[in-house]
């Protein structure tokens, strides 16, 4: 009979328990990379599905300020939920991915998109007078014009240089293309957002500092009766900034995807930033701004406004003023309302400014700088020597084709929309 030592018997139990343990370990190993992989597989199906609510939001019409959700047709434990909204001037989604315990959300500003090939360069309504060029003024692209078409004049015995009138081709005009009506009845009440903010959501500034404010969360409110003097501070994100008297922006400030809303803003010389300037009255750009893509300077008459401005009393000229050497990456818009015998500029860009983008106004258009985009205007006005020439475009230059063809801009009614900038 064999006889084992207690040491053998020993070494086996070890043995067994080493065996058992790694065994364990295994198994654990694999169920710890399956649910590792379940995890994974959630984060990207959660991330992915964000992407289906942003397609379902350019695509579909959503109810503004309302938030829905899509039938995914899955688990329960699966959502996606749109919120749609404004923030300024352009439209603003907000999406809402979650299975389980995951959750990603994706905020984005939302504009027109062009079509990418005989893109228009210049649609002037038709008022039954022709467009008179003049000087060194040059339009290249697809042009609309009024039924009398198009010519060439003189000003203070300066005729037009050009090899010929417009450099593409040429189309009937009737009304100026209409702007997507929730657009402009947001401009409408954006003064009266002040009386929805929550007590919390105020923002005390001071010189010196950097405010911060994700789009995730509510907006920040910087509110006076009086005038605001942005100076020596930093803005960035969801920030509105409302004065009811007028806001100055100094060169010592930047501000990064803020909106700013007042009857009057001044814009003074070599600001540099990114923002949204909403007024009723005036805005005055001064010289060596540069504002980057995509940056909105939008002046939204009142009505009485207007006929204070046609009765006698000595008042400033509603208008958007651009001085010289000033480049603005974006979007200028005049909404104003309709005005008899109007010989006034509302939309000024001087010599050796530069406007990347779009150019709206439905009122008169005063061209001596230089369009790389498009221009919808009711009128043009040429203040020279003196005099004032009705539809008269004096040394302006539009050129459509040096627009980048990402561009996205200014929503009409029955325009194509797409993702403008992506927000944090």
């Amino acid at each position: 009979m064999l006889k084992l030592r207690g040491g053998a018997l020993q070494l086996t139990l070890f043995i067994i328990v080493v065996i058992a343990l790694l065994l364990t370990s295994f198994i654990l190993l694999v169920h710890t990379h399956k649910q590792f992989q379940v995890q994974t597989d959630f984060i990207i199906e959660t991330t992915r599905n964000t992407n289906i609510g942003v397609d379902y939001a350019l695509q579909n019409s959503i109810s503004l300020n309302d938030t829905i959700s899509i039938d995914l047709k899955d688990e329960d434990f699966k959502s996606i939920k749109v919120l749609r909204d404004y923030w300024g001037v352009f439209e603003k989604i907000t999406v809402v991915s979650q299975i389980k315990n995951n959750q990603f959300k994706k905020t984005a500003l939302i504009g027109a998109k062009q079509i990418e090939n005989n893109r228009t360069a210049l649609y002037t309504q038709n008022n039954n007078k022709p467009l008179v060029l003049v000087g060194n003024t040059k339009i290249e692209g697809v042009t609309y014009l009024p039924s009398q078409g198009v010519k060439s004049g003189t000003i203070s015995r300066q005729s037009y240089y050009g090899s010929q009138l417009i450099y593409g081709q040429t189309k009937t005009a009737s009304s100026l293309p209409k702007v997507l009506t929730e657009t402009v009845n947001e401009l409408k009440n954006i003064e009266s957002k002040v009386g929805k903010v929550q007590s919390n959501q105020f923002l005390e500034i001071e010189i010196g500092k950097h405010y911060n404010n994700s789009f995730f969360k509510p907006t920040q409110l910087i509110f006076s009766n009086s005038t605001i003097n942005l100076r020596g501070i930093e803005l960035t994100g969801n920030i509105l900034v409302q004065s009811k008297s007028k806001i100055v922006v100094y060169a010592s400030s930047i501000l990064k995807d803020v909106v700013l809303v007042a009857p009057e803003i001044e814009i003074q010389n070599n600001v540099k930033g990114n923002f949204q300037a909403i007024a009723s009255k005036r805005i005055n750009v001064g010289k060596s701004v540069k504002l980057q893509y995509p940056s909105v300077l939008v002046i939204n008459e009142k009505e009485g406004l207007t006929k204070e401005q046609e009765s006698n009393k000595p008042i400033k000229q509603n208008r958007i003023s651009i001085d010289d050497n000033s480049i603005i990456k974006g979007l200028v818009f005049y909404l104003g309302e309709k005005k008899s015998n109007n010989y006034k500029t509302q939309v000024e860009l001087n010599e050796k400014a530069i406007l990347i983008g779009e150019l709206y106004c439905n009122q008169n258009t005063e061209l001596k700088g230089t369009v790389y985009g498009t221009v919808y205007s009711n009128n043009f006005i040429a203040n020279q020597f003196g005099s004032v020439y009705q539809n008269h475009i004096y040394n302006g230059t539009i050129i459509v084709n040096k627009l980048p063809k990402e561009y996205v801009g200014l929503p009409f009614n029955n325009s194509k929309k797409e993702i403008l900038k992506w927000l944090y």
